[in-house]
């Protein structure tokens, strides 16, 4: 088996401080997190932002930029920023007059911080679903230039599969040669409204991938051990992090994302799989060209 690259989620778009007082916001905090997790051995971490004051999901450029050039400059720790936000429509009474906590942009705006800062990778939800009491909209039309934005920073995009008609959305891109080289995908598994986190379901997303893929998965809440322990055994990478799962054990509150990433190391070595470094982790997943030399550590 390859070795195993393990992802951190630190800070999604729904949980709060008042559930997780551990939940990092700002992006000093967010940084710091990454950093953490990356001495723990994490490779990648998925990045969401924060505004500070109010603590709710944001797209400002300025906060992926301090994200990012804090992690780039302490560490060689590869940065995947997120693209879902943008693609989020909330429909309860009192919130359709106003939108509420509804983000719904262009593709461009949705992008526009990849195009900008060019990291080595990036999220690119491909479909559409009921996601809890939201709708996760993503139009053929939105992904297919979404992925045309990504393609032309040079940064490749990570595939992210919520339920089974999405990995057809994949590799209709693929063969419309919008997604270059390797594909990568992330499973996500355990969201209501999309595949749930069965030991069947992921048997049959991970045989329905293209051959020459790779593939990474998550459990939301209770599912993430199992279903990162499920993933290793089939060869796969992982991916924990609060943004999935504020719990190290049943009801027991993570002290911090460090403590998930070192539970993930310690069940992969108790299952005889080695840990990828961030080196090792671009050989895997094609990264590292010229166009991040200047700036990637050794």
């Amino acid at each position: 088996m390859e070795k195993l690259i393990i992802t951190v989620a630190v800070t999604g778009s729904f949980d709060s401080k008042e559930r997780q007082a551990n939940l990092p916001v700002a992006p000093g905090e967010i940084a710091q997190a990454a950093i953490e997790c990356y001495q723990e051995g994490a490779s990648i971490v998925h990045v969401h932002v924060r505004d500070p004051k109010t603590r709710k999901p944001s797209m400002e450029i300025s906060y992926y930029r301090e994200v990012f050039e804090t992690i780039r400059n302490k560490c060689d720790m590869i940065v995947n920023l997120t693209t879902g936000i943008g693609g989020r429509i909330v429909f309860t009474p009192e919130e359709k007059e106003q939108a509420g906590e509804s983000l719904y942009t262009t593709p461009e705006r949705r992008t526009q911080h990849v195009a900008e800062l060019k990291p080595e990778m990036c999220s690119l939800d491909v479909g559409s679903m009921n996601f809890s009491r939201w709708v996760m909209a993503n139009s053929l039309p939105d992904v297919e230039r979404m992925a045309e934005i990504i393609l032309e920073a040079g940064t490749k995009p990570e595939l992210e599969i919520f339920d089974a008609g999405h990995v057809d959305i994949a590799r209709h891109l693929i063969e419309k040669g919008l997604v270059k080289g390797r594909p990568h995908f992330q499973i996500c598994m355990g969201i209501t409204g999309g595949i749930s986190a069965t030991p069947r379901n992921l048997l049959y997303l991970k045989e329905s991938l293209p051959s020459d893929s790779t593939w990474s998965v998550l459990g939301v809440g209770p599912a993430q051990f199992p279903t990162i322990t499920l993933g290793i055994l089939l060869g796969g990478h992982v991916r924990v992090g609060l943004e999935d799962n504020l719990y190290i054990s049943k009801g027991v509150l993570a002290k911090s994302n460090a403590e998930q990433v070192r539970k993930a190391v310690s069940i992969a070595r108790t299952l005889d799989r080695e840990i990828a470094t961030a080196k090792e982790a671009r050989q895997i997943l094609g990264l590292g060209g010229k166009m991040r030399e200047s700036w990637i550590l050794n």
